[in-house]
């Protein structure tokens, strides 16, 4: 179970991390200082997520672990819409569905 929130801390500080690199795109406009500090945060971000994700080396087999990273496309689905109001259409959504259900489904112990 650790491994599986492990992942999941994963995907939610990688997603963190390229919202940053994002965020530092659209304020490339408001002076260098700005965009340093926003890929900065995203440097510092992915850098945690990268040690996180050697501890879940250890802890899942990878051949688990990686396809799970996919939860990483769903989180930045959201989040594009959410904070950077991004247009998804309805095709993106059925592709998140099926994401979250090859998650689910590769979650499930038999």
């Amino acid at each position: 179970m650790t491994g599986f929130l492990l992942v999941l801390a994963v995907s939610i500080i990688t997603c963190a991390g390229q919202l940053c690199q994002k965020q530092a795109a659209q304020v490339a406009a408001d002076g260098l200082a700005r965009v340093l500090r926003w890929l900065g945060l995203a440097v510092l971000l992915l850098g945690i997520a990268m040690l996180l994700w050697l501890r879940v080396l250890q802890l899942l087999p990878l051949s688990l672990a990686y396809p799970m990273l996919s939860l990483n496309f769903v989180l930045i689905t959201l989040c594009a819409r959410w904070f950077f109001k991004e247009y998804v259409d309805a095709r993106h959504w059925c592709g998140v569905a099926l994401i979250m259900t090859g998650i689910a489904l590769m979650s499930v112990s038999l």
